[in-house]
């Protein structure tokens, strides 16, 4: 029985998160050519052609999908038993941008399993709207950010992956269902509110703007008290809220990507762990 090297795996995951092999060759550390080397390797020991070139960049194929949640999984299992039986040396701080309604989903499982791995590295943590996250007056507020972009067909630098949009309502609860659509959405600038009033726009469909809320924690509250409807990505959708079916009245609302941005030619080793520690909860 053949085994899997890990740095290979670690090359594959980190080209399939990054979108190129230039991209993976600078955050680990290694040449494009010897990054493309090891991914020629791996489709060798696993018959399997694991990429794809078209108009937007490098994507998995079938297979490349199959074979990175096996990837994924074997990696984090490796980091965290290494973690747990050598002594923590890596150490330092990342300052970590994150959109408000990645907090309450992702960011919990994302500090818990990092903080046990790295127990030495300070994560400072600022939860805002992508837009602001990533303005020009704030570019050296932050080391690493989880932002949302609104084309994710136009591969972005760093897309990690592409999320569905979809509305969101009370199950308990029928504002859904009132003529004119009562949207709770958050303030000018963010990509849910401008893909939902859109699309609404586009099919003449009436609507009301009834609460602007800053967080997805008011906003799932106005919600649960059914008071209206919103936009979120499917990822991030709570459980205790519903997904309303496409149709007439609620369009399709297409995708947003969403990326992990830094300086691909400086990162310090603790940001490299959590990007990967991201990216991996991300998949």
């Amino acid at each position: 029985m053949k085994n899997l090297p890990m740095d290979v795996l670690r090359s594959f995951v980190t080209v399939a998160e990054l979108g190129g092999f230039t991209q993976a060759g600078e955050l680990l550390g290694r040449s494009q050519p010897a990054i493309s080397l090891q991914i020629k390797k791996l489709e060798e020991m696993t018959n399997a052609h694991l990429f794809s070139r078209s108009s937007q960049g490098l994507k998995l194929t079938q297979q490349g999908e199959a074979l990175y949640k096996y990837a994924s999984d074997i990696l984090s299992l490796n980091d965290e038993a290494l973690s747990t039986f050598l002594k923590p040396t890596l150490s330092g701080r990342v300052r970590f941008g994150i959109p408000s309604e990645f907090a309450t989903t992702l960011l919990p499982k994302i500090v818990g399993r990092f903080a046990k791995a790295y127990p030495n590295v300070t994560l400072e943590v600022t939860c805002d709207l992508s837009k602001s996250l990533l303005s020009e007056e704030r570019s050296n507020q932050f080391d690493l950010i989880l932002a949302l972009h609104d084309n994710p067909s136009n591969k972005h630098r760093g897309q990690v992956k592409a999320d569905e949009l979809v509305w969101v309502t009370s199950p308990e609860q029928h504002a859904h269902e009132k003529d004119s659509v009562p949207l709770i959405v958050a303030q000018e600038g963010c990509i849910y509110r401008q893909r939902a009033i859109q699309s609404l726009h586009k099919i003449d469909q009436a609507y009301r703007v009834i609460y602007t809320i800053p967080d997805l924690a008011g906003i799932q509250a106005a919600i649960e008290e059914g008071l209206g409807v919103t936009v979120l990505a499917k990822s991030t959708v709570p459980d205790n809220l519903k997904i309303i079916k496409p149709s007439d009245k609620y369009p399709k609302l297409g995708s947003v990507g969403i990326s992990l941005i830094y300086d691909h030619k400086d990162p310090n080793e603790a940001m490299k762990r959590l990007v990967e520690f991201v990216a991996t909860s991300l998949a």
